[in-house]
């Protein structure tokens, strides 16, 4: 099969079912940190196909009141449950399209904690939506996106297709904003701009965002906080870019 044509059929299937953003990103140059993450057997995997599936507004909007126990139950039914299932569909569809192209494909779990430890997944949604030229790494160490900041979550399909991938990386555009720093109630961020060089640690402690997502728990019966992403400038009721001109700039 010709490789623009399933990458084409792979957008298209995403599209159908809701996602706003969907691109193809190289990990030849990141596979090292992807194993050491993950596992010695994501190393057969080459190609990432990552799509975005966008936040309600109105609901992100909200977790000012995250001590709402109302408010922190709609959120987390429409992030994880709602917005989460749908993911995992578009990627086991995009999946089994790849498949039936005669290659391999894994569709990573959409949420989850693989390393209990380290608080991170079994591989890094984030990474892949990067690569593949759909946001920047902010200091949130969340995918921000052009239009929406971060008000989008991620799936990702690994792949031994040869599917033509995005070359343009998205420069950061955070720039001075320390929105999320300064709004995180326990510190977890340090400010510090993403370096592909550094562990995260350096700008992220983990630790901290997971005991207090815990302790949250106890008082409103979910693990919802969202501060970070309600409090990026970017998103923030702007009127978007029309579907097709966002879906062209994304376009090799």
């Amino acid at each position: 099969m010709i490789m623009e044509d399933l990458r084409e059929k792979l957008r298209g299937q995403a599209e159908s079912l809701g996602a706003a953003y969907f691109g193809v990103a190289d990990l030849t140059g990141v596979k090292k940190f992807v194993v050491d993450q993950g596992g010695e057997f994501l190393a057969q995997f080459p190609r990432a196909v990552s799509v975005g599936y966008p936040l309600a507004n109105a609901i992100v909007g909200q977790l000012h009141q995250h001590e709402n126990e109302f408010v922190a139950r709609c959120y987390h039914h429409h992030i994880y449950t709602a917005v989460t299932n749908q993911l995992d569909q578009i990627a086991l569809r995009c999946a089994t399209l790849i498949q039936e192209g005669g290659y391999q494909a894994f569709p990573v779990l959409s949420r989850g904690s693989f390393d209990r430890k380290r608080h991170c997944g079994i591989f890094s949604h984030k990474l892949a939506g990067h690569l593949a030229g759909l946001g920047w790494i902010g200091k949130s160490c969340l995918l921000v996106t052009p239009d929406r900041g971060v008000r989008v979550r991620w799936a990702t399909v690994l792949t031994d297709a040869d599917l033509p991938a995005k070359r343009v990386i998205a420069k950061d555009g955070c720039g001075k904003c320390r929105a999320c720093v300064d709004i995180c109630p326990v510190h977890a961020y340090t400010g510090r701009p993403f370096s592909p060089d550094e562990p995260r640690e350096l700008r992220f402690d983990a630790r901290k965002c997971h005991e207090y997502l815990s302790e949250r728990e106890k008082r409103v019966q979910e693990r919802v906080c969202g501060l970070c992403i309600r409090a990026c400038p970017i998103g923030q009721g702007n009127r978007l870019k029309t579907r097709s001109k966002r879906l062209e700039h994304e376009r090799i």
